[in-house]
């Protein structure tokens, strides 16, 4: 079967430890493209994140795509044009950032060019012996200025992607049920890593997005290859013909993937994409 689409995650997956795309990755992805393969970025990421990422690959040269907040907007990256975009209503953004006061979390929801929270300074979390300043992580990583609010429910008056909590990775384990329960059935929530939990609107995935999108272009599931790292990649996985996981992936990942590949430090894309390229 021809591949008609590559999707690729991006932390842990496209970008190595260092967040930067190798060489190897670059032109194999390059070579992708100057046969006619469609390149599609899909990540928990707000698009203003993925940016820098798909001028690398030259995707606003290829009509490539943007899958960004996991699943929650897809951008055109030659047009700008949005191709799906599926909100948090307002008052269901209220009931969680609510909800959420209960817990030991930092909560960060965006708009436009700003990151808010409500303290800057309340910024580390714990994973793996290391201590992580997750609020500069995601400002610098959206490229996004930063604004204190006391009470983020009682600020909200527009409708979001998706809200972003950070923890300690033990405390999210422990509690991450808790913070779900009111909305199971009614929204979508899931770790995106073991220091990250967040909330969409019900039924947005990575996949739906792909559906959404490829299936009026003439793409079938089938023609895609996903490659990917984490939790929120088992959909895309499963909904692509072709589903690599990364030889660093999470092993729920690796246990449902067609294939398992190198490591994200290993140029692991590269390595798969030989075959398709040359």
């Amino acid at each position: 079967m021809m591949i008609k689409a590559i999707v690729l995650d991006i932390d842990g997956t496209l970008t190595n430890d260092d967040k930067e795309i190798s060489l190897a990755t670059r032109k194999a992805l390059l070579a992708a493209q100057d046969i006619g393969v469609k390149v599609i970025l899909a990540s928990g990421r707000p698009t203003t994140g993925m940016l820098r990422y798909a001028d690398q690959l030259e995707l606003p040269q290829h009509h490539g795509l943007l899958v960004s907040y996991n699943g929650a907007k897809v951008t055109d990256c030659t047009t700008k044009e949005e191709l799906f975009s599926q909100t948090l209503s307002v008052a269901e953004g209220k009931a969680v950032l609510t909800h959420l006061q209960n817990f030991d979390l930092k909560i960060m929801i965006d708009k436009d060019d700003y990151l808010y929270v409500h303290n800057v300074y309340d910024n580390l979390v714990h994973y793996d012996d290391k201590s992580i300043n997750i609020i500069e992580y995601e400002a610098r990583g959206g490229n996004y200025k930063l604004c204190e609010i006391d009470q983020l429910a009682d600020f909200l008056d527009f409708p979001l992607h998706k809200i972003l909590t950070a923890g300690d990775a033990d405390y999210l384990a422990q509690h991450a049920e808790a913070m779900a329960a009111p909305f199971v059935g009614k929204l979508n929530s899931a770790f995106t890593a073991p220091f990250y939990y967040e909330f969409t609107a019900q039924g947005i995935d990575k996949a739906k997005a792909l559906d959404t999108v490829l299936t009026p272009l003439g793409i079938r599931p089938e023609e895609v290859i996903a490659f990917g790292d984490g939790h929120n990649d088992r959909t895309m996985l499963a909904y692509a013909g072709t589903g690599v996981a990364m030889a660093n992936a999470v092993p729920e990942l690796k246990a449902m993937a067609d294939h398992i590949t190198l490591s994200n430090n290993e140029d692991g894309i590269a390595h798969h994409l030989q075959q398709l390229v040359h």
